[in-house]
C-alpha cells in the first residue's frame, strides 16, 4: 500500500461510507472507490463488505487498522509542520549563544521575532567557545552564536555584525576617564583578567603582548559576566565585550571604548548538512539587527 492507499482506507474506515470519505478528502466517489479496489488488490483480501448501506470493516482491516491510523497521524503531523514552515506560524528554533549575547540582544531579538512568530518554540542556551562543536554535533543546537568559528571542522557561518571591547568600572573609580581609554591607562589599576575566556579574551591578551603592558591582576574570571559582578561589587575594572557592558550597565557603573579599539566579529555557525531552515534564517536578521542597533 501507497500513502494514497492509506489515505484512502483511513477515510472509508472512520467515515463508514464511500460518499463520506470522499466528502472529507474532497474528492470524487469513483476515485475512492477505484484506490480501494487497487488496495485490496494488492494486499489481496477485502477491507470491507458491505452490509445495509455501510461498509463494515473486515477482520483484517481491523487488524492493519491501528498501524494506518499512526501512519495517517504521522502524515498529518508532516504537512502541519510544512504549512507552519512556510506561514511561520510555528516550529521550534534551537539556538545557542555566547552568554554575553545571552544577557541582552538575545532576549530582545527573540522578544520582536515572536511578535510575529507568536507560536514559534524557542530552545535557549549559552554556550562557550570550547563546547561549542559538541552542542552542534550532538543536535543540542541547531544554530550557534559565536565570535570565532572552530577551526577544521565541517561547518558554515554567517556574519551578523560587529562588537568592540570596552573598559567597564565603576565611575568612583575613573571619575575623568575619556571618551576613549588606552590599556596603558589601566596599568597599576586592580585588573579582573578573561585571558582563560576564548577568542575574544585572547584578542585582549594578544594586544596586551603587542603594547608590551602588564596589569596588575587581582582575579581572573572565566566568563564575562563574572568580570563585570565582580566591577560591581568594586573589586577592580575589567574589559569586556559590548554586550556585556550594555547589559550590566547601572547606576554607578560606566563603560569606555578603547583607542585604539578593539573588535570582533559575530556568526551564526551550523553544520554544514544542517543549514538553517527558513524560520531560522528569518531570526537570524532580526538578531543582526539587534546587534548592529547596539
Amino acid at each position: 500500500m501507497n500513502l494514497r492507499h492509506i489515505e484512502i482506507f483511513h477515510a472509508v474506515y472512520v467515515n463508514g461510507s464511500v460518499s463520506a470519505a470522499a466528502r472529507a478528502l474532497n474528492v470524487s466517489q469513483p476515485s475512492v472507490s477505484k484506490t480501494l479496489r487497487h488496495a485490496e488488490t494488492l494486499l489481496g483480501f477485502d477491507l470491507f463488505q458491505r452490509t445495509g448501506g455501510r461498509l463494515v470493516p473486515t477482520e483484517d482491516a481491523r487488524n492493519l487498522f491501528a498501524d494506518v491510523a499512526e501512519i495517517q497521524e504521522r502524515v498529518r503531523a508532516l504537512r502541519e509542520a510544512g504549512r507552519n514552515m512556510r506561514s511561520g506560524g510555528g516550529g521550534r528554533l534551537r539556538i545557542s549563544a555566547l552568554p554575553s549575547l545571552a544577557l541582552g540582544v538575545l532576549p530582545m531579538a527573540v522578544s520582536r521575532f515572536l511578535q510575529k512568530h507568536p507560536k514559534v518554540h524557542f530552545d535557549l542556551q549559552t554556550v562557550h567557545h570550547d563546547d561549542l562543536l559538541r552542542k552542534l554535533y550532538e543536535r543540542e543546537a541547531d544554530i550557534a552564536i559565536a565570535s570565532e568559528p572552530p577551526r577544521g571542522a565541517a561547518l558554515n557561518t554567517t556574519w551578523l555584525g560587529e562588537g568592540e571591547l570596552v573598559v567597564l568600572y565603576r565611575e568612583a573609580d575613573m571619575p575623568d576617564a575619556p571618551a576613549r581609554v588606552e590599556l596603558s591607562d589601566l596599568v597599576d589599576r586592580p585588573f579582573i583578567s578573561l585571558a582563560g575566556s576564548g577568542p575574544i579574551g585572547t584578542l585582549l591578551t594578544d594586544e596586551l603582548d603587542r603594547l608590551g603592558l602588564e596589569l596588575t591582576e587581582v582575579v581572573a574570571a572565566r566568563t564575562f559576566y563574572i568580570a563585570a559582578g565582580l566591577v560591581r561589587a568594586g573589586v577592580g575594572v575589567t574589559v569586556v565585550d559590548s554586550f556585556t557592558a550594555e547589559a550590566w550597565m547601572c547606576p554607578g557603573l560606566a563603560m569606555r571604548p578603547l583607542r585604539p579599539s578593539l573588535t570582533f566579529d559575530l556568526h551564526a555557525i551550523h553544520l554544514l548538512d544542517r543549514p538553517p531552515s527558513a524560520l531560522a534564517s528569518e531570526f537570524l536578521a532580526v538578531l543582526k539587527e539587534e546587534i548592529d542597533a547596539e
